[in-house]
Protein backbone atom coordinates (compact mmCIF):
# COMPACT_ATOMS: atom_id res chain seq x y z
CA UNK A 1 0.00 0.00 0.00
CA UNK A 2 1.44 3.42 -0.92
CA UNK A 3 2.79 5.40 2.04
CA UNK A 4 0.62 8.39 1.15
CA UNK A 5 -2.54 6.31 1.49
CA UNK A 6 -1.38 4.98 4.84
CA UNK A 7 -0.72 8.50 6.13
CA UNK A 8 -4.10 9.67 4.86
CA UNK A 9 -5.88 6.81 6.61
CA UNK A 10 -3.99 7.48 9.83
CA UNK A 11 -5.13 11.11 9.78
CA UNK A 12 -8.71 10.08 9.17
CA UNK A 13 -8.67 7.70 12.13
CA UNK A 14 -7.14 10.25 14.43
CA UNK A 15 -9.91 12.60 13.32
CA UNK A 16 -12.50 10.02 14.43
CA UNK A 17 -14.14 9.68 10.99
CA UNK A 18 -14.61 5.94 11.40
CA UNK A 19 -17.39 5.61 8.83
CA UNK A 20 -15.20 7.26 6.22
CA UNK A 21 -12.18 5.13 7.08
CA UNK A 22 -14.21 1.93 6.99
CA UNK A 23 -15.59 2.75 3.54
CA UNK A 24 -12.25 3.97 2.21
CA UNK A 25 -10.29 1.05 3.61
CA UNK A 26 -12.76 -1.53 2.28
CA UNK A 27 -12.63 -0.07 -1.21
CA UNK A 28 -8.85 0.11 -1.12
CA UNK A 29 -8.47 -3.51 -0.08
CA UNK A 30 -10.80 -4.61 -2.86
CA UNK A 31 -8.46 -2.99 -5.36
CA UNK A 32 -5.25 -4.19 -3.71
CA UNK A 33 -3.50 -7.55 -3.45
CA UNK A 34 -1.95 -6.46 -0.17
CA UNK A 35 -3.35 -7.06 3.30
CA UNK A 36 -3.95 -4.52 6.04
CA UNK A 37 -0.91 -2.36 6.79
CA UNK A 38 0.55 -2.92 10.26
CA UNK A 39 0.29 0.73 11.24
CA UNK A 40 -3.43 0.81 10.36
CA UNK A 41 -4.14 -2.35 12.33
CA UNK A 42 -2.22 -0.98 15.29
CA UNK A 43 -4.12 2.32 15.24
CA UNK A 44 -7.49 0.57 15.08
CA UNK A 45 -6.55 -1.75 17.94
CA UNK A 46 -5.43 1.16 20.13
CA UNK A 47 -8.59 3.07 19.36
CA UNK A 48 -10.77 0.06 20.21
CA UNK A 49 -8.91 -0.39 23.49
CA UNK A 50 -9.53 3.25 24.43
CA UNK A 51 -13.22 2.85 23.61
CA UNK A 52 -13.44 -0.26 25.81
CA UNK A 53 -11.71 1.51 28.69
CA UNK A 54 -14.20 4.38 28.70
CA UNK A 55 -17.01 4.40 31.24
CA UNK A 56 -20.13 5.74 29.55
CA UNK A 57 -22.38 7.43 32.08
CA UNK A 58 -23.63 10.14 29.74
CA UNK A 59 -26.51 8.59 27.76
CA UNK A 60 -28.41 6.57 30.36
CA UNK A 61 -27.23 3.24 29.03
CA UNK A 62 -26.82 -0.03 30.92
CA UNK A 63 -23.53 -0.83 32.64
CA UNK A 64 -24.68 -4.18 34.02
CA UNK A 65 -25.07 -7.54 32.25
CA UNK A 66 -28.24 -8.73 30.52
CA UNK A 67 -30.32 -11.41 32.19
CA UNK A 68 -29.44 -15.07 31.65
CA UNK A 69 -32.73 -15.43 29.77
CA UNK A 70 -31.60 -12.79 27.27
CA UNK A 71 -28.24 -14.52 26.84
CA UNK A 72 -29.95 -17.88 26.29
CA UNK A 73 -32.39 -16.37 23.78
CA UNK A 74 -29.51 -15.08 21.70
CA UNK A 75 -27.49 -18.28 22.07
CA UNK A 76 -30.43 -20.50 21.09
CA UNK A 77 -31.84 -18.33 18.31
CA UNK A 78 -32.73 -20.32 15.21
CA UNK A 79 -30.66 -18.62 12.52
CA UNK A 80 -32.94 -20.05 9.84
CA UNK A 81 -35.64 -17.63 10.97
CA UNK A 82 -33.67 -14.88 9.26
CA UNK A 83 -34.25 -16.55 5.91
CA UNK A 84 -38.00 -15.85 6.08
CA UNK A 85 -40.40 -13.07 6.95
CA UNK A 86 -42.60 -13.64 9.95
CA UNK A 87 -45.96 -15.16 9.01
CA UNK A 88 -47.89 -13.91 12.00
CA UNK A 89 -49.34 -11.08 9.91
CA UNK A 90 -51.42 -13.79 8.20
CA UNK A 91 -53.25 -13.98 11.54
CA UNK A 92 -53.80 -10.24 11.58
CA UNK A 93 -51.05 -9.67 14.18
CA UNK A 94 -47.99 -7.45 14.02
CA UNK A 95 -45.42 -9.64 15.74
CA UNK A 96 -44.91 -12.35 18.32
CA UNK A 97 -43.75 -9.46 20.51
CA UNK A 98 -46.96 -7.47 20.10
CA UNK A 99 -48.94 -10.61 21.00
CA UNK A 100 -46.79 -11.12 24.11
CA UNK A 101 -47.18 -7.46 25.12
CA UNK A 102 -50.92 -7.68 24.58
CA UNK A 103 -51.09 -10.54 27.07
CA UNK A 104 -48.61 -8.97 29.51
CA UNK A 105 -50.43 -5.64 29.69
CA UNK A 106 -53.92 -7.08 29.11
CA UNK A 107 -54.50 -4.75 26.18
CA UNK A 108 -55.93 -5.61 22.77
CA UNK A 109 -53.15 -6.45 20.30
CA UNK A 110 -54.50 -3.87 17.85
CA UNK A 111 -53.60 -1.19 20.41
CA UNK A 112 -49.97 -2.28 20.70
CA UNK A 113 -47.32 -0.30 18.81
CA UNK A 114 -43.81 -1.47 17.93
CA UNK A 115 -40.82 0.51 16.75
CA UNK A 116 -37.08 0.46 16.39
CA UNK A 117 -36.60 1.94 19.82
CA UNK A 118 -38.96 4.30 21.60
CA UNK A 119 -37.56 7.10 19.46
CA UNK A 120 -39.05 5.47 16.36
CA UNK A 121 -42.56 5.49 17.84
CA UNK A 122 -42.17 9.10 18.97
CA UNK A 123 -40.87 10.18 15.57
CA UNK A 124 -43.61 8.39 13.65
CA UNK A 125 -46.32 9.91 15.84
CA UNK A 126 -44.96 13.44 15.61
CA UNK A 127 -44.46 13.24 11.85
CA UNK A 128 -47.89 11.71 11.29
CA UNK A 129 -49.97 14.12 13.32
CA UNK A 130 -48.04 17.31 12.45
CA UNK A 131 -48.52 16.67 8.74
CA UNK A 132 -52.27 16.06 8.73
CA UNK A 133 -54.45 18.09 6.41
CA UNK A 134 -55.70 20.52 9.05
CA UNK A 135 -52.27 22.22 8.96
CA UNK A 136 -51.89 22.42 12.73
CA UNK A 137 -48.16 21.99 13.39
CA UNK A 138 -47.98 23.07 17.02
CA UNK A 139 -46.52 20.73 19.64
CA UNK A 140 -46.05 21.48 23.34
CA UNK A 141 -43.01 19.96 25.07
CA UNK A 142 -41.47 20.32 28.56
CA UNK A 143 -39.05 23.21 29.02
CA UNK A 144 -36.27 20.92 30.22
CA UNK A 145 -36.46 17.79 28.10
CA UNK A 146 -34.81 15.61 25.47
CA UNK A 147 -33.56 17.69 22.55
CA UNK A 148 -34.94 15.02 20.18
CA UNK A 149 -38.53 16.14 20.70
CA UNK A 150 -37.96 19.49 19.00
CA UNK A 151 -35.71 17.94 16.39
CA UNK A 152 -38.32 15.51 15.06
CA UNK A 153 -40.90 18.30 14.94
CA UNK A 154 -38.45 20.49 13.04
CA UNK A 155 -38.08 17.75 10.44
CA UNK A 156 -41.67 18.39 9.33
CA UNK A 157 -41.57 22.17 9.94
CA UNK A 158 -43.36 21.82 13.24
CA UNK A 159 -43.79 24.61 15.77
CA UNK A 160 -42.65 23.60 19.26
CA UNK A 161 -43.49 25.58 22.36
CA UNK A 162 -42.20 24.82 25.84
CA UNK A 163 -44.46 24.58 28.84
CA UNK A 164 -42.82 25.27 32.20
CA UNK A 165 -41.41 23.01 34.86
CA UNK A 166 -40.58 24.53 38.21
CA UNK A 167 -38.28 23.61 41.08
CA UNK A 168 -39.88 22.53 44.31
CA UNK A 169 -37.20 21.79 46.88
CA UNK A 170 -34.94 19.15 45.39
CA UNK A 171 -37.25 18.11 42.60
CA UNK A 172 -38.91 19.48 39.46
CA UNK A 173 -42.65 19.49 38.86
CA UNK A 174 -44.99 20.08 35.97
CA UNK A 175 -46.92 23.34 36.23
CA UNK A 176 -50.43 22.04 35.58
CA UNK A 177 -52.07 25.45 35.64
CA UNK A 178 -49.63 26.86 33.08
CA UNK A 179 -50.00 23.77 30.90
CA UNK A 180 -53.78 24.07 30.86
CA UNK A 181 -53.54 27.75 29.94
CA UNK A 182 -51.14 26.98 27.07
CA UNK A 183 -53.37 24.20 25.76
CA UNK A 184 -56.34 26.53 25.71
CA UNK A 185 -54.41 29.41 24.16
CA UNK A 186 -52.28 27.56 21.59
CA UNK A 187 -54.66 24.77 20.54
CA UNK A 188 -51.75 22.35 19.98
CA UNK A 189 -51.94 19.34 17.70
CA UNK A 190 -49.72 17.39 20.11
CA UNK A 191 -49.09 17.63 23.82
CA UNK A 192 -45.93 15.69 24.63
CA UNK A 193 -45.33 14.55 28.20
CA UNK A 194 -42.25 12.76 29.51
CA UNK A 195 -42.73 10.70 32.64
CA UNK A 196 -40.16 10.36 34.08
CA UNK A 197 -38.70 13.39 32.37
CA UNK A 198 -35.15 13.48 31.08
CA UNK A 199 -33.03 15.19 32.41
CA UNK A 200 -34.96 16.39 35.48
CA UNK A 201 -35.93 12.90 36.68
CA UNK A 202 -39.45 13.77 37.84
CA UNK A 203 -42.51 11.77 36.87
CA UNK A 204 -46.29 11.90 36.94
CA UNK A 205 -48.49 9.52 38.90
CA UNK A 206 -51.36 7.72 37.14
CA UNK A 207 -53.75 10.00 39.06
CA UNK A 208 -51.94 13.12 37.84
CA UNK A 209 -51.98 11.84 34.27
CA UNK A 210 -55.70 11.18 34.49
CA UNK A 211 -56.31 14.65 35.91
CA UNK A 212 -54.34 16.31 33.14
CA UNK A 213 -55.78 14.21 30.30
CA UNK A 214 -59.28 15.14 31.41
CA UNK A 215 -58.44 18.78 30.60
CA UNK A 216 -57.08 18.11 27.10
CA UNK A 217 -59.49 18.42 24.16
CA UNK A 218 -59.87 15.29 22.05
CA UNK A 219 -58.47 17.03 18.97
CA UNK A 220 -55.11 17.40 20.72
CA UNK A 221 -53.14 14.17 20.61
CA UNK A 222 -51.31 13.34 23.83
CA UNK A 223 -47.99 11.56 23.42
CA UNK A 224 -46.43 10.25 26.66
CA UNK A 225 -42.79 9.19 26.60
CA UNK A 226 -42.42 6.56 29.32
CA UNK A 227 -38.93 5.38 28.43
CA UNK A 228 -37.95 5.30 32.13
CA UNK A 229 -41.32 4.40 33.64
CA UNK A 230 -40.42 0.80 34.50
CA UNK A 231 -38.06 2.14 37.16
CA UNK A 232 -41.02 3.69 38.96
CA UNK A 233 -43.48 0.87 39.50
CA UNK A 234 -44.43 -2.66 38.50
CA UNK A 235 -48.10 -1.70 38.40
CA UNK A 236 -48.99 -0.94 34.78
CA UNK A 237 -52.77 -1.35 35.02
CA UNK A 238 -53.22 2.39 34.53
CA UNK A 239 -52.00 2.11 30.92
CA UNK A 240 -54.98 0.02 29.85
CA UNK A 241 -57.35 2.26 31.79
CA UNK A 242 -56.01 5.46 30.24
CA UNK A 243 -55.77 4.32 26.58
CA UNK A 244 -59.30 2.96 26.80
CA UNK A 245 -60.61 6.11 28.47
CA UNK A 246 -59.00 8.78 26.28
CA UNK A 247 -59.35 8.54 22.47
CA UNK A 248 -56.33 10.78 21.79
CA UNK A 249 -53.61 8.97 23.75
CA UNK A 250 -50.36 7.23 22.81
CA UNK A 251 -47.93 5.90 25.42
CA UNK A 252 -44.42 5.01 24.28
CA UNK A 253 -42.02 2.67 26.12
CA UNK A 254 -38.73 0.96 25.31
CA UNK A 255 -36.40 -1.95 26.05
CA UNK A 256 -33.45 0.47 26.16
CA UNK A 257 -33.51 1.76 29.73
CA UNK A 258 -34.92 -0.49 32.46
CA UNK A 259 -34.24 -3.64 30.44
CA UNK A 260 -30.80 -2.38 29.47
CA UNK A 261 -30.91 -3.17 25.75
CA UNK A 262 -30.35 0.11 23.88
CA UNK A 263 -28.39 -1.73 21.20
CA UNK A 264 -31.41 -3.94 20.48
CA UNK A 265 -33.36 -0.95 19.10
CA UNK A 266 -36.78 -2.17 20.16
CA UNK A 267 -39.52 0.03 21.48
CA UNK A 268 -43.19 -0.57 22.15
CA UNK A 269 -46.24 1.44 23.03
CA UNK A 270 -50.00 1.52 23.43
CA UNK A 271 -52.70 3.69 21.90
CA UNK A 272 -56.41 4.27 22.00
CA UNK A 273 -58.52 2.31 19.51
CA UNK A 274 -59.65 5.56 17.91
CA UNK A 275 -56.12 6.07 16.51
CA UNK A 276 -56.39 3.07 14.18
CA UNK A 277 -55.22 5.09 11.17
CA UNK A 278 -51.96 5.91 12.90
CA UNK A 279 -51.47 2.22 13.70
CA UNK A 280 -51.79 1.33 10.01
CA UNK A 281 -49.26 4.04 9.19
CA UNK A 282 -46.85 2.80 11.86
CA UNK A 283 -47.04 -0.97 11.32
CA UNK A 284 -44.42 -2.87 9.34
CA UNK A 285 -46.25 -5.22 6.99
CA UNK A 286 -43.33 -7.64 6.64
CA UNK A 287 -42.64 -7.71 10.34
CA UNK A 288 -39.80 -6.74 12.64
CA UNK A 289 -36.30 -7.94 13.42
CA UNK A 290 -36.80 -11.57 14.43
CA UNK A 291 -33.75 -11.72 16.68
CA UNK A 292 -34.91 -8.57 18.48
CA UNK A 293 -38.38 -10.07 18.97
CA UNK A 294 -37.02 -13.14 20.74
CA UNK A 295 -34.58 -11.17 22.90
CA UNK A 296 -37.23 -8.61 23.84
CA UNK A 297 -39.61 -11.32 25.04
CA UNK A 298 -36.79 -12.94 27.04
CA UNK A 299 -36.01 -9.59 28.70
CA UNK A 300 -39.65 -8.97 29.58
CA UNK A 301 -39.85 -12.45 31.10
CA UNK A 302 -36.83 -11.81 33.32
CA UNK A 303 -38.21 -8.78 35.13
CA UNK A 304 -36.78 -9.93 38.50
CA UNK A 305 -33.20 -9.63 37.20
CA UNK A 306 -33.73 -6.01 36.29
CA UNK A 307 -35.65 -5.24 39.50
CA UNK A 308 -32.60 -6.34 41.48
CA UNK A 309 -30.39 -4.02 39.46
CA UNK A 310 -32.87 -1.16 40.00
CA UNK A 311 -32.50 -1.75 43.75
CA UNK A 312 -28.73 -1.31 43.45
CA UNK A 313 -29.33 1.91 41.53
CA UNK A 314 -31.63 3.15 44.30
CA UNK A 315 -28.90 2.52 46.87
CA UNK A 316 -26.34 4.42 44.82
CA UNK A 317 -28.81 7.25 44.21
CA UNK A 318 -29.06 7.62 47.99
CA UNK A 319 -25.24 7.76 48.20
CA UNK A 320 -25.17 10.64 45.74
CA UNK A 321 -27.75 12.50 47.79
CA UNK A 322 -25.91 11.83 51.05
CA UNK A 323 -22.37 12.58 49.90
CA UNK A 324 -22.74 15.11 47.07
CA UNK A 325 -25.88 16.87 48.25
CA UNK A 326 -24.06 18.23 51.31
CA UNK A 327 -21.18 19.80 49.36
CA UNK A 328 -21.20 23.63 49.19
CA UNK A 329 -22.88 24.84 45.99
CA UNK A 330 -24.08 21.35 45.00
CA UNK A 331 -27.66 20.13 44.78
CA UNK A 332 -28.79 16.58 43.99
CA UNK A 333 -32.31 16.34 42.60
CA UNK A 334 -34.70 13.50 43.26
CA UNK A 335 -35.00 11.06 40.39
CA UNK A 336 -37.17 8.05 39.66
CA UNK A 337 -35.08 7.02 36.65
CA UNK A 338 -31.63 5.50 36.06
CA UNK A 339 -29.89 8.87 36.20
CA UNK A 340 -29.52 11.81 38.54
CA UNK A 341 -29.32 15.53 37.93
CA UNK A 342 -26.80 17.52 39.96
CA UNK A 343 -26.38 21.28 40.17
CA UNK A 344 -22.77 22.30 40.70
CA UNK A 345 -20.76 25.57 41.03
CA UNK A 346 -20.10 26.62 37.44
CA UNK A 347 -16.57 27.69 38.40
CA UNK A 348 -15.74 24.00 38.82
CA UNK A 349 -16.88 22.95 35.35
CA UNK A 350 -13.48 22.87 33.68
CA UNK A 351 -11.87 21.06 36.62
CA UNK A 352 -14.68 18.49 36.71
CA UNK A 353 -14.46 17.88 32.98
CA UNK A 354 -10.72 17.37 33.20
CA UNK A 355 -11.00 15.07 36.21
CA UNK A 356 -13.63 12.87 34.57
CA UNK A 357 -11.57 12.69 31.37
CA UNK A 358 -8.52 11.58 33.36
CA UNK A 359 -10.63 8.86 34.97
CA UNK A 360 -11.95 7.82 31.50
CA UNK A 361 -15.51 8.67 32.52
CA UNK A 362 -18.09 10.37 30.33
CA UNK A 363 -20.94 12.23 32.05
CA UNK A 364 -23.39 14.72 30.58
CA UNK A 365 -22.69 18.42 31.21
CA UNK A 366 -25.93 20.21 30.37
CA UNK A 367 -25.70 23.16 27.95
CA UNK A 368 -29.33 24.23 27.70
CA UNK A 369 -30.34 27.67 29.04
CA UNK A 370 -31.32 27.76 32.74
CA UNK A 371 -29.87 24.31 33.30
CA UNK A 372 -26.30 24.82 32.08
CA UNK A 373 -24.98 24.65 35.65
CA UNK A 374 -26.10 21.04 35.96
CA UNK A 375 -24.72 17.66 35.03
CA UNK A 376 -26.66 14.48 34.44
CA UNK A 377 -25.05 11.21 35.48
CA UNK A 378 -26.22 7.74 34.52
CA UNK A 379 -26.36 5.37 37.47
CA UNK A 380 -23.73 2.77 36.66
CA UNK A 381 -22.41 -0.14 38.67
CA UNK A 382 -21.59 0.53 42.36
CA UNK A 383 -17.85 0.74 41.72
CA UNK A 384 -18.40 3.22 38.88
CA UNK A 385 -20.68 5.37 41.01
CA UNK A 386 -18.08 5.30 43.78
CA UNK A 387 -15.43 6.70 41.45
CA UNK A 388 -17.77 9.45 40.22
CA UNK A 389 -18.70 10.47 43.76
CA UNK A 390 -15.08 10.52 44.90
CA UNK A 391 -14.03 12.51 41.83
CA UNK A 392 -16.65 15.19 42.50
CA UNK A 393 -15.73 15.34 46.18
CA UNK A 394 -12.04 15.72 45.37
CA UNK A 395 -12.64 18.64 42.99
CA UNK A 396 -15.09 20.28 45.39
CA UNK A 397 -12.54 20.12 48.21
CA UNK A 398 -9.85 22.06 46.34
Amino acid sequence: MPALCSIYITKIIHGHNLILITRYYRELLMKSEFGAPKELTSILQRKNMRQKDLNFLDRNEFNYSPSKEVVEALKNFDINKLCFYTRIYDEGKKSILSVFLSELYDIDETQVLLGYGGEDILKQAVHYFLTEEDGNKTMLIPKFSWWYYKSIADEVNGRTLQYPLYEDGNTFKYDFAAMKDMIQKENPKILLLASPNNPTGNGLTPEELDELLAEVPAKTKVLIDEAYASFVSTDTRYIKELVNKYPNLIISRTLSKFYGLPGLRMGFGFMSKELEKFSKYSNKYLGYNRISEDIAIAALKSDAHYRNIAKLMNEDRARYEKEIGVLPGFKVYESVANFILIKYPIALKEALQKAFAEQSYKVKFMNEPDINTHLRITLGRPEQNRIVIDTIKEIASK
